[in-house]
């Protein structure tokens, strides 16, 4: 968020900042599944960012879509529905409909075909295909959702209300910046929190196969990749600030609410993997959420936790839809938008779960490590497998703030975090805390990862361990000197 300062201003300075909002799996597809069902992946079903793993398949065409919430925005509450951008990773497959198909819900649809472009892409324009080139000035992608956003806005019916929503790539690979973005942050460098260039010790296999120190190339590749997705961002903050202008010049900006998120988060170095997502650490599941509009007072922080089931629930109790006629697992924090909620009541934990991809064939780069690993880099520190398969409670609590994983792996192993203490994960706890606390986390986790609709949303059952680690653990407080700990 750190370059986005219109965005924080005319959004999160106008409204609310959460600090604690989560993505139910840490990989897009799934993630954006979850956005627009308000439904855990376990009840989507899309697993993964392939065909085969349910993303724009016919069956999440034919299952999924006609119950989300933009879709039962147009049909029961009469809104005018507007899509531009990416979508899901296989959204225009000639196996799933091509760009042919428009999903439910949509009376504009603007979709990306595949994954995320900047440049010579093809666009599903309400079902026909429209190419785009290299040209900056025609084709640059976030310009173009830009302007097809602006001209929605400027066209739309004045006698319904409107629900739109804007899907930029930015700041994904390849990481194309504008070109009058190409040379801002010369400087700067991916943070060295303290757990970066960290051997992850006492991790699951995938983490401790990570080389550590990390290769000096791989350290100058995160480090460039972390300047060219700030440079990506500056033009989403253009788009933010002129959407923000149009609909004050209309009129129409006290009266609508507007929500700026994301749909995962993403490492660069971290316990030594050079840049990836699908891990179960905070840099990888937590997002942005910044939201004003109506009843929102501005200058609001909250540390509530939300998450991403969350959105479609939020936004259909805004529209006056009643949420409890859904089965989305997900529920509305429109009362904590408003500062009517009780923050003794709030759902105090929430699942992550993410099903890991592999190759059922070794990497010829690295034959070494054999068959079921994939999204390796050059020194085969590879981000993924099929067994970087795991699901996680995560407690926000007053007086308690964990996260509790298990894999689903031959080993069942257990990653346990008090990130009260420990906010960068450095210390898995699983073999030094209490049995009985390790059973209360484990049978909640099985309880979520089994819930649907009304019993993913029933309060957790946690208790203040005490202590689990105490702030003076030497491991918490490595020499200043050690050069993975120097903070930028």
């Amino acid at each position: 968020m750190t370059p986005l300062n219109k965005t924080k201003k005319l959004i999160g300075e106008a409204g609310i900042t959460f600090t604690n909002a989560f993505v139910a799996s840490p990989l897009c597809c799934p993630s954006r599944a979850s956005i627009l069902t308000g439904k855990y992946p376990h009840n989507h079903h899309v697993i993964n960012n392939t065909l085969e793993g349910n993303c724009s398949s016919t069956a999440w065409q034919k299952t999924q879509e006609p119950k989300t919430f933009p879709a039962l925005l147009q049909a029961y509450a009469g809104y005018q529905t507007f899509f531009a951008g990416k979508y899901l990773n296989q959204y225009g497959n000639p196996d799933a409909g091509g760009v042919e198909h428009v999903p439910l819900g949509w009376d504009y649809w603007v979709g990306l075909e595949r994954n995320s472009r900047y440049y010579n892409y093809t666009l599903s324009v309400n079902g026909k295909p429209k190419k785009h080139g290299g040209n900056y000035s025609e084709d640059y992608l976030t310009d173009v959702l830009t302007n097809m956003s602006l001209d929605f806005l400027q066209y739309k019916s004045n006698y319904r209300p409107f629900f739109m929503m804007v899907s930029t790539p930015a700041p994904h690979a390849p990481w194309t910046p504008a070109p009058q973005y190409q040379d801002r942050f010369k400087d700067l460098k991916a943070p060295r929190d303290p757990n970066f260039n960290v051997h992850g010790k006492d991790k699951h296999w995938l983490i401790r196969q990570a080389k550590t120190p990390m290769t000096n190339s791989s350290i100058e590749l995160l480090d460039e990749a972390y300047r060219k997705r700030w440079r990506t961002l500056l033009s989403v903050d253009d788009l933010v600030e002129k959407v923000v202008k149009r609909l004050e010049v209309r009129g129409e900006l006290d009266n609508t609410y507007i929500i700026f998120t994301s749909d995962n988060g993403y490492h660069t170095g971290q316990f030594s993997l050079p840049l990836d997502k699908r891990q179960l650490y905070e840099s990888d599941i937590r997002v942005p959420l910044l939201i004003r509009g109506p009843n929102i007072k501005p200058n609001q922080t909250t540390g509530l936790a939300v998450q991403n089931v969350d959105l479609g629930p939020t936004i259909l109790d805004m529209a006056g839809y009643n949420v409890s006629k859904t089965t989305m697992d997900g529920m509305s924090f429109l009362s904590v938008l408003e500062g009517s909620v009780n923050s003794t009541t709030w759902r105090t934990d929430f699942l992550v779960e993410y099903e890991g991809e592999g190759s059922n064939v070794s990497d010829p780069a690295c034959p070494l490590l054999g068959p079921g690993v994939s999204v390796c880099f050059p020194d085969c520190v590879c981000e993924d497998s099929f067994n970087n398969t795991y699901a996680c409670v995560r407690t926000v609590a007053p007086s308690a703030n964990l996260q509790y994983c298990e894999f689903d792996d031959n080993e069942v192993f257990v990653e346990v975090y008090n990130i009260t203490v420990d906010p960068y994960q450095l210390i898995n706890l699983a073999k030094t805390i209490d049995q009985e606390v390790l059973e209360k986390m484990n049978h909640r986790l099985m309880m979520l990862q089994s819930c649907s609709g009304q019993s993913c949303r029933t309060p957790g059952v946690y208790d203040p361990p005490t202590p689990l680690l105490s702030p003076d653990h030497p491991a918490l407080t490595p020499p200043l000197s050690s050069p993975q700990t120097t903070q930028l």
